[in-house]
């Protein structure tokens, strides 16, 4: 995967660095497993705005990705595609099973089209292929992390990312995770072998207001350029942000600095090293 700019045609484009999507083998998804998806505009059921500067943007159908694997160990696959996904930032691939069952994953980096993959105790160490962390040596790349067994994978699934296991005492694994936490982790957890693709995703720059809309993001506007009576920050002669106290929202809370997260929960003793 690369990256590309553009001659500067228009004012938009001299800045606009863009994807330029050399991995991908095809441009038609598997209709099988597309879902429609309905957009909410940041609002809830009583059509109030629970989450500002949402709304507008594409129409997309949901790609259903297979993050759990387990109900297909010892199943060898065949990798038949990359595809694009607009519902995330990293690559997805289409394989088939010995089986014929199709299914979407993650693509890591290196992972070629007609590569064999599988998963499983007994799978080989390779990208692609997916196992207990028990079975992962330390220092190898991993993504698709489960954070409970048989939950599926929820750590380390954006573009470019990849997590490494730092040590292993008895049935926990100490991973390093991609935002620098150190977390442990059930050596019965699974993980898939690789880093993911799309590595270069952090180096778009979008290049106007107006692919924000695309993606379905509003204009985020500051609260010192508002009336006193719609922000705490608003208000004053000129720009008057050196004279207002500690960054607060719209409805007074504190926004930056102040911790949010409830240090009782169950899941922070799990926390070695944390990433700030």
């Amino acid at each position: 995967m690369g990256v590309k700019t553009h001659k500067p045609y228009t004012p938009t484009m001299r800045f606009q660095v863009t994807s330029d999507f050399a991995e991908l083998t095809t441009d038609t998804p598997h209709k099988r497993l597309l879902s429609p998806m309905k957009k909410t505009g940041g609002r809830n059921h009583h059509g109030h705005i629970t989450s500002r500067f949402m709304g507008g943007g594409h129409k997309q159908m949901y790609r259903r990705i297979d993050f759990y694997r387990r109900d297909k160990a010892g199943v060898s696959a065949t990798v038949l595609s990359v595809e694009y996904d607009p519902n995330r930032s990293s690559r997805i691939s289409l394989v088939q099973y010995s089986d014929g069952e199709k299914r979407y994953i993650l693509w890591p980096e290196g992972l070629a089209v007609g590569a064999t993959i599988t998963a499983g105790d007994e799978a080989e160490v390779k990208v692609g292929n997916a196992m207990p962390l028990s079975r992962v040596p330390p220092g190898q790349p991993i993504h698709n992390l489960e954070l409970q067994r048989n939950r599926g994978g929820q750590l380390v699934r954006s573009a470019g990312s990849s997590a490494i296991i730092q040590a292993k005492e008895g049935a926990i694994a100490h991973v390093r995770l991609p935002s620098g936490e150190v977390r442990l982790v059930n050596v019965d957890c699974w993980a898939t072998i690789g880093q993911l693709g799309n590595i270069d995703h952090k180096s778009l720059v979008l290049g106007k207001a107006g692919r924000s809309r695309w993606l379905g993001r509003k204009p985020h506007v500051r609260g010192v350029a508002m009336n006193p009576v719609d922000h705490p920050h608003g208000g004053g002669e000129g720009k008057s942000g050196q004279g207002n106290p500690h960054p607060v929202s719209p409805w007074g809370w504190h926004t930056k600095g102040r911790k949010t997260r409830n240090r009782n929960k169950y899941s922070s003793r799990f926390i070695v090293k944390r990433r700030r």
